[in-house]
């Protein structure tokens, strides 16, 4: 016959409670730390009694900096991963979305407030738990949104490794939040600040610098925002204009972009723009001319410039054309020295 033991097992919530206090009291004596750990355990018993989730997390996560920070602290990632995520959990027990949201914001606080060099993987991984654990949708989103602000704010490649295999997954994401565009726009513009420098993502950068400059619609709520936006559309442009496999975009169709052809600083930039989409070799070769000291502070090299220039022209000619192009229309085009003694024609398929 079975017999039926009952086991005590101290709750997390309390253990971790306990736990951190005593790494917190460590160093003042038994005489000193020992009624200070009692005191904040029970503490955290009558939160837990109540129901009071909200008040819980709040006592919990007074010793997050001791657990992120301190040398005496838990050196292992595991461990202190089990003790956050024993934290998040608390989202799941609150009475209502609006509690747990709270909840949320108070951990994402603390998650986020640290210096960016301490522990951001580990930090990355834990909001993904709270975002996994929360039920609400804009919840959701403001979690992503301050992964990609630890990613963002950290140095080393591995933070970001962490979330850029999610941003296959953008457009889903976006749509399954339901969040508006000022919303959207603050999403794209985090993560073009972590693909910037991420080796091998340069069409990806250029891909949510896009999206990110197709939220502003030139309407007059978007007067103040748009001002903003004036350095990223120029990296547009730099990154358009150094990629060798991009010959068509719609920058010039957007406002965001539009609006730098009347700014001192950026209208080079802009007409540079308009040289590559709508001009041929001759206007950037006078372009180049004047503003070569420009091209070089933007990482521009002059002969790929050249080539790519060429191949648009070369584009823009086969536009314009039916059924085939002379060759000295082409030698003319690309500011080639042709062979003038052989009628050549190229034929369009």
């Amino acid at each position: 016959m079975a017999t039926i033991v009952n086991t005590t097992e101290e709750e997390p919530m309390l253990a971790v409670v306990r736990s951190t206090a005593q790494l917190a009291w460590a160093d003042a004596g038994p005489e000193v730390a020992d009624p200070e750990v009692a005191r904040l355990c029970a503490e955290a018993q009558q939160h837990l009694l109540a129901g009071r989730w909200l008040d819980m997390a709040t006592l919990m996560l007074a010793s997050a900096d001791l657990l992120l920070l301190s040398p005496s602290a838990p050196d292992k990632a595991a461990d202190l991963e089990c003790i956050l995520t024993v934290i998040c959990n608390l989202v799941t027990m609150a009475g209502s979305e609006d509690e747990a949201l709270e909840i949320a914001k108070l951990i994402c606080a603390k998650l986020t407030h640290q210096p960016p060099a301490d522990k951001p993987t580990l930090r990355i991984k834990v909001l993904f738990s709270l975002y996994n654990l929360l039920p609400s949708l804009s919840g959701k989103a403001m979690v992503y949104r301050k992964a990609l602000e630890v990613a963002a704010a950290a140095a080393g490649k591995a933070a970001a490794d962490c979330v850029v295999p999610t941003f296959k997954n953008i457009d889903a994401f976006v749509a399954y939040w339901g969040i508006g565009k000022p919303e959207q726009r603050e999403l794209f513009l985090a993560i073009t600040r972590i693909l910037k420098d991420h080796k091998g993502m340069t069409k990806d950068y250029f891909k949510f610098l896009n999206k990110y400059l197709a939220t502003f619609d030139g309407s007059a709520g978007d007067a103040d925002a748009i001002a903003a936006a004036k350095e990223e559309a120029a990296a547009a442009i730099v990154e358009f204009v150094k990629s060798s496999d991009l010959y068509q975009c719609d920058l010039l169709d957007m406002p965001a972009v539009a609006q730098l052809e009347k700014d001192d600083k950026y209208q080079p930039v802009y007409e540079l723009l308009k040289i590559f989409l709508t001009q041929r070799l001759e206007s950037y070769l006078a372009f180049q001319t004047a503003n070569s000291t420009l091209l070089q502070g933007y990482g521009l090299v002059h002969e790929d410039c050249i080539t790519k220039m060429r191949l648009m022209s070369l584009l823009d000619l086969s536009g314009h054309c039916s059924g085939e192009i002379p060759y000295s229309a082409i030698t003319k085009a690309l500011e080639v020295i042709g062979l003038p003694c052989l009628p050549i024609v190229v034929h369009l398929i």
